[in-house]
């Protein structure tokens, strides 16, 4: 006789496994669940672990997710299958947003970044007894610093396991959809079992155990509360859950297709036109071409509505990262009869989120990456090919309800011989500034001798190093300074932008600096409509400031404060409420650290300028310094039609290693500055984009004497020539 249980989903096949895995985890300190798409992993075992008393005596489990997009809505829905309101026993934590209840949330998704954040007040993670470390396969730069935190650390005056050996008692479960399960396994092995031959005995014992104890449970009907040995085995266990996916026939072009969106759109119409039942799952790399093929859809879906002998209508549905949530719900919700959900997404439906009913996937087979250059400090958003582990779990979306089919948009030959195996981790392509903070922060002083998983490039190390010591935030012996470093760490913001809020504390505008570093940190402030550019520059226009982005986001915040917070209002000129209504919440927590670490007075508001704008410039500047760029020549294309205005070059200020080929900036075209020619400016982020250009956002014009006066350390004004 099987026994009954409360919380769960017997349905789904990571059920079959409950036994096995409650034991590897009551006698293991690291457990590794390869779950293939379907399985249930994400959802399913952590209310295994709360019914088998793991979330017991004040105790929580922490599920971490690389997206908060995937933790707002998987919290959702467990909350939903254990019959409890989120924010009460299920709970989720993201950057500047949270639905939790202190003494009451059990289980509390968050993503990667909060989890690290959480650490700096409590190393050893006191109040969890087991961490999940989900999509471990999508190797995030937080994804890989967590698992190495979690894990032995060995450097210069450390001797110990930073978190396990501490506590005995924590539970590690690294989930993961690919089979990196022997990378990972070696990667957490503290265990005696030292030889190949000696992990295969370990390993083999173990699961022998777990199918003993899976025997003996069986039998008695039931399982036990766990009581975890004070010395767990410190060889990890590895099991594999299959997936609820059906059979996937894939599909690939004869020929190459010129332009990918236009290609998706056309085999989604004529999946269409087949008239057989299921939703479409586009996959393409970013928001612009997410909008191109809705704008696409919805002319289709038009034309269509008009023809006879078609069963369902087209109901096309965007998904990526910056959508309103409200938006982003939409394509969660079952579709209406007579309809069927095309949904164009990025790649944050690849593993995590699940859309039911989706039989068709079709894949552009490229994804949008970020690439780092330690020598110039700049970085990249490049258009790059899909790895073929992607490409699976792709290709798995499809089978999950009936048998699906892939259309894949290369050819065959192309996707075996020029896709690469896997992703190259972000820790090897990333900025690593926050990172090596961070790290400092937690007492890790030798950032190089960290063990990883993927050890990133010592030149993105030495580079981060150079700059947190140019922000003044480590001292010449590389350990964080106490009156910038160790208050810096407290601010869940970027190095440069945190710096730029403690400097304006002494130049009299912490008011406005708070709410601009709450505006600067959540993306998409502005949400355009489909088709509507003119009128989003014609609103943009209503805010914009001759001192450039950063005052014109003050603009718009004071404006919709003024206007009661309403969400019709920030509808009518453009503006993404659910963004805006976050950066308040973040404001309001970013005054609450600054006064809680003694960086501000209780009793008083904060400095403000008022009208004045010229210190928030100056602040900018102060933490942006190493951003700044000057106006250098105008370029003009030879072909371009008669008065056109050019291209307006700027220059880096600071020195860069890379001499063989010119930096040229410019800036971005969503900049109020954009036709403006100011002689310097500080930016917050700049991307290469894909016509070689580096192209400046979040753009400041600032006076190029106020670099010297603000960083004497790194900028000094020649004798004969200006900066």
């Amino acid at each position: 006789m099987n026994p009954t249980y409360r919380y769960g989903d017997s349905s789904l096949p990571v059920s079959r496994y409950r036994r096995q895995i409650l034991y590897l985890v009551e006698n293991h300190a690291t457990t590794i669940i390869v779950g293939e798409t379907g399985s249930g992993k994400t959802t399913q075992v952590p209310q295994f672990l709360f019914e088998a008393g793991w979330a017991e005596n004040g105790f929580c489990i922490a599920v971490t997710q690389p997206r908060r997009v995937a933790a707002t809505t998987i919290a959702a829905r467990v909350a939903e299958e254990m019959g409890c309101d989120l924010g009460t026993t299920v709970g989720y934590a993201v950057r500047f947003d949270n639905a939790l209840t202190a003494g009451r949330t059990r289980i509390k998704y968050l993503t990667d970044g909060v989890l690290l954040r959480e650490m700096l007040d409590d190393p050893l993670l006191t109040s969890y007894s087991v961490i999940i470390v989900d999509e471990a396969h999508e190797r995030s730069l937080s994804t890989d610093m967590l698992l190495g935190l979690l894990k032995k650390v060995s450097g210069e005056g450390m001797l110990h396991v930073f978190v396990q050996r501490r506590r005995p008692d924590l539970r590690v479960i690294i989930s993961s959809a690919t089979l990196e399960a022997t990378k990972l396994k070696d990667f957490f092995d503290t265990g005696t079992a030292t030889t190949a031959a000696q992990r295969r005995v370990a390993a083999a014992a173990a699961a022998a155990a777990a199918a003993a104890a899976a025997a003996a449970a069986t039998s008695s009907g039931g399982t036990a509360a766990p009581s975890p040995p004070r010395d767990p085995h410190r060889t990890p266990a590895v099991i594999t859950v299959e997936g609820r996916t059906h059979p996937v026939q894939v599909h690939y072009l004869e020929h190459p297709a010129p332009d990918y969106t236009r290609a998706a759109v056309e085999a989604a119409v004529a999946i269409h036109c087949e008239d057989l039942p299921g939703d479409i799952l586009i996959f393409l790399t970013g928001q612009e071409e997410i909008q191109a093929a809705i704008g696409l859809l919805e002319e289709h879906a038009r034309r269509l509505a008009g023809s006879r002998g078609y069963s369902l209508k087209l109901m096309p549905l965007p998904l990526y990262a910056g959508l309103p949530g409200a938006q982003q719900q939409a394509v969660f919700r079952s579709t209406p009869r007579g309809y069927r959900k095309v949904v164009a997404a990025t790649n944050i439906a690849e593993t995590s989120l699940t859309l039911e009913g989706v039989v068709y996937v079709i894949d552009c087979c490229f994804v949008k990456q970020r690439c780092y250059n330690p020598l110039t400090g700049l970085e990249s958003l490049l258009i790059a090919p899909l790895s073929k582990a992607s490409a699976a779990q792709r290709a798995g979306r499809a089978g999950r309800m009936r048998a699906g089919h892939c259309f894949r948009l290369c050819m065959e030959a192309d996707f075996a011989a020029k896709l690469p195996e896997v992703t190259v981790p972000e820790m090897q392509r990333s900025n690593l500034v926050g990172m090596v903070l961070q790290l400092k922060a937690l007492g890790i002083d030798n950032v190089l001798k960290f063990e990883w998983l993927a050890p990133p490039p010592a030149e993105a190390l030495v580079r981060a190093l150079e700059e947190l010591h140019a922000l003044k935030v480590i001292d010449e012996d590389a350990r964080l300074t106490r009156d910038v470093g160790l208050a810096l760490a407290a601010l869940p913001l970027e190095p440069g932008l945190g710096a730029a809020l403690l400097a304006s504390r002494s130049l009299g505008c912490c008011e406005e600096m708070l709410t601009l570093a709450a505006m600067m940190s959540v993306q998409h402030v502005w949400a355009p409509a489909q088709g509507a550019i003119r009128a989003l520059e014609e609103a943009k226009a209503k805010f914009a400031a001759a001192e450039g982005d950063g005052v014109t986001l003050l603009n718009v915040h004071r404006a919709w404060r003024a206007n009661g917070r309403s969400a019709a209002w920030a509808q009518r000129h453009f503006l993404n409420h659910h963004a805006l209504f976050r950066a308040d919440e973040a404001r309001d927590q970013l005054q609450g650290l600054l006064r809680r670490h003694g960086l501000l007075p209780q009793d008083k508001p904060p400095p403000s300028c008022e009208r004045d704008m010229e210190p928030v410039c100056r602040a900018l500047a102060a933490g942006l310094f190493m951003n700044a760029a000057v106006f250098d020549r105008t370029e003009y294309n030879p072909l371009a039609p008669e008065g056109d205005p050019g291209t307006h070059v700027f220059r880096l200020v600071r020195y860069t290693a890379q001499r063989t080929h010119p930096i040229k900036l410019r800036i971005h075209n969503s900049s109020v500055l954009w036709r403006s020619i100011p002689s310097c400016v500080v930016y917050n982020t700049v991307q290469q984009s894909d016509n070689g250009w580096y192209e400046m956002q979040g753009v400041t014009a600032v006076q190029p004497d106020w670099l010297i006066e603000l960083a004497p350390h790194i900028f000094h004004k020649p004798s004969h020539t200006a900066v």
